[in-house]
This record gives structure tokens, C-alpha cells and sequence, in this order.
């Protein structure tokens, strides 16, 4: 999986007032659980421009005045109006216990019912798993070459070795659907 590096600082003052101090400052305030205690702490807000704004999971690892820990973004909180981060919340986690987080879904080949005129579509955008951190994939990929017109994939039938998948079995991940064009071809070949 991949890594990202964030440098922050350990917060003293966690009232509102030093908050909002602090993202004047271009400082988004944060929270790391998971430890003993909560660590509460400040980095830039372009520390976390790499790991937002895409669709992939990163291991963070987290340098707090010094203290190095892995983790990864457990929560994040935007304002409403302008979307700006207003703050993050951070799970720390371990070689030995297992972590859920969710993985995005990526698609590979070229599905038989598209050829026949049906349309591709991805219910599910990310799988929710649990596994160890050293066994968590960047991406879970699933071959469609074998679907037909109308035919689903579902969670039941990824392969997940190393994984325990917390979706329900029987949800659909993709599908292809029937659009009229197709329907109507299969009517007009039913009727001839």
C-alpha cells in the first residue's frame, strides 16, 4: 500500500478559540486515536492535499515533534460553504492488529454484454476490509471479461486472500445493464 509522510505538531491549547487561531494560520487541527491516549496535534493544510482529493488509501506515517507512528485517515471534516478541511481525525495502527478501512474497486477487461450492447456499471466504488496492515492492497481489481448482458459481479465472488470483506456477500460490485437499444435488439431476434 502506499505511503505518505505528514509533520506535525502537538496542540497544547484545544479550545475554539486556538482552533480558530490555528486555521487562520493555514494549520488544519487534528487527533490521532488508537494509543494510550489521544494525541492531539497540528499540521499544514497542504500536508494533506496528496491524500484528500484522490480516490486511493495511503499508510500515513505520522511525525509528531519527532514521535513517528503509522496510521491512516480515519475521519476528515470539511466546511460546508468553502471546503476547506476543517479538521482530521487519524487511527493509529499496528503490525499485529487488524484494521478495517475501505479500498477502491478498479475494473479490468472488456465485459461480453457490452459487446452485445449492454452498458458497464460500478455499484460499488470501494470495498470495505479487514486485514492486517502489511496484507492491505492499494486496489482490489475485478475481471469483467466474463460478464454477460444483465449478469452481475458480487462481493461473494472476489477473490480476497489475506482479506475479510465486511460488505454483504450477495451485493452486486458491477454490472451490465440493458439498455433499450439492447432490449430492443433481443425483442426484434425473439420475434423473427
Amino acid at each position: 500500500m502506499k505511503s505518505v509522510s505528514i509533520n506535525g505538531s502537538e496542540r497544547k491549547e484545544i479550545c475554539k478559540k486556538a482552533t480558530k487561531a490555528l486555521r487562520n494560520a493555514g494549520q488544519v487541527p487534528c487527533v490521532l486515536y488508537g494509543g494510550k491516549t489521544p494525541v492531539h496535534f497540528s499540521a499544514e493544510v497542504n500536508e494533506f492535499r496528496k491524500i484528500v482529493f484522490t480516490p486511493d488509501v495511503y499508510l500515513i506515517d505520522l511525525t509528531i515533534d519527532g514521535n513517528e507512528c503509522k496510521a491512516i485517515m480515519q475521519d476528515i471534516q470539511f466546511h460546508p460553504v468553502s471546503d476547506e478541511i476543517l479538521h482530521v481525525d487519524f487511527l493509529q495502527i499496528f503490525e499485529d492488529k487488524a484494521v478495517k478501512i475501505n479500498v477502491p474497486v478498479k475494473l479490468e477487461g472488456f465485459a461480453k454484454g457490452i459487446q452485445q450492447g449492454g452498458k458497464l456499471k460500478l455499484n460499488l466504488r470501494t470495498l470495505r476490509v479487514k486485514a492486517l496492515p502489511q496484507d492491505l492492497p492499494d486496489t482490489i481489481s475485478i475481471d469483467v471479461t466474463e460478464l454477460g448482458l444483465g449478469q452481475s459481479f458480487r462481493v461473494g465472488d472476489v477473490d480476497s486472500e489475506g482479506l475479510e470483506l465486511l460488505n454483504s456477500k450477495s451485493t452486486p460490485v458491477a454490472t451490465v445493464m440493458i439498455t433499450r437499444a439492447a432490449r430492443a435488439a433481443m425483442n426484434a431476434a425473439k420475434g423473427k
